[in-house]
C-alpha cells in the first residue's frame, strides 16, 4: 500500500509499516517541521476516525519539558504516536509496562528514547539537587553523570552546557540499555526484528531531532 502524508493510521497501514519505515516517517516529519511545511490534517476528522481504535506506528519516551511537544516536532497527527513523558526521559516499571502494551498489544513498530539539549532534569542531576520526590527521580540520571569523564579542572555543574548535553546523550544510551535488560518482552521483539529501539536528541534552539 502507499502511505500518504497526514493520513490517519489504520490497522492496515500500521501492519504495512516496518520498524525502519517508522523511523523514517519520524525523520521526514521533523524535516517538515523544520521547513515549516507541516502536513495539512483534518484533526477533527482524525478524532472521529480514531474513536473506535488506535494504531500508532511509534512510541516516544521524551522529557516533560514544555518545549518538546512530540507530535508537533515530528509533524504527526492524532493516533500516530504513543507518548511517555517524564523529566529526564528515563524508564521504570510503569513506563516499560506502557511500552510493552504499545508494542506487543497495540502494534507500535519503534520506540524512540529522546533527550534534549539544556535539559533541566539533567542540570538538576549535575548539581545534585535535593527537593522532595525530585531527589529520588534525579538519582536515576546520576549513572549518566558519573559516566562522563572530564578534565580535572572542568566544571561538572549545570553551568557547563557542553557537559550537560553530553550527560543527556549518555542518559539516552543508558535508558536504551535499561529497556533491553529490564523488559524481556521488548528485547525479544527487538531481537526478532518486530520493533526497533533508537535514541534521539532534540535541540531546543533549532527544533532539529538528531538520531543517535
Amino acid at each position: 500500500m502507499e502511505l500518504s502524508v497526514g493520513m490517519t493510521q489504520s490497522k492496515e497501514s500500521q501492519s504495512f509499516i516496518s520498524p525502519e519505515m517508522a523511523v523514517q516517517l519520524l525523520k521526514d516529519g521533523n524535516k517538515r517541521f523544520l521547513a515549516k511545511s507541516s502536513a495539512n490534517r483534518d484533526l477533527g476528522g482524525q478524532v472521529k476516525a480514531t474513536s473506535t481504535g488506535q494504531y500508532p506506528f511509534a512510541s516516544i519516551v521524551s522529557c516533560i519539558d514544555s518545549r518538546i511537544p512530540t507530535e508537533i516536532v515530528f509533524d504527526q497527527g492524532i493516533g500516530d504516536v504513543f507518548n511517555a513523558r517524564v523529566a529526564g526521559n528515563f524508564v521504570n516499571e510503569d513506563i516499560l509496562g506502557s511500552l510493552e502494551f504499545a508494542c506487543k498489544l497495540a502494534g507500535s513498530k519503534v520506540i524512540v528514547i529522546m533527550g534534549h539539549t539544556s535539559c533541566g532534569a539533567v542540570k538538576g542531576a549535575c548539581d545534585h539537587a535535593k527537593l522532595g520526590n525530585l531527589t529520588q527521580m534525579l538519582d536515576k540520571i546520576m549513572p549518566a553523570v558519573n559516566n562522563i569523564k572530564t578534565s580535572p579542572n572542568e566544571d561538572r555543574s549545570s553551568a557547563n552546557l557542553d557537559f550537560v548535553n553530553k550527560v543527556a546523550v549518555e542518559n539516552v544510551k543508558l535508558t536504551i540499555a535499561k529497556l533491553k535488560s529490564d523488559s524481556p518482552v521488548l528485547n525479544d521483539m527487538l531481537t526478532a526484528g518486530e520493533i526497533d529501539v533508537v535514541g534521539a536528541m532534540y535541540d531546543v534552539k533549532t527544533g532539529e531531532v538528531t538520531f543517535i
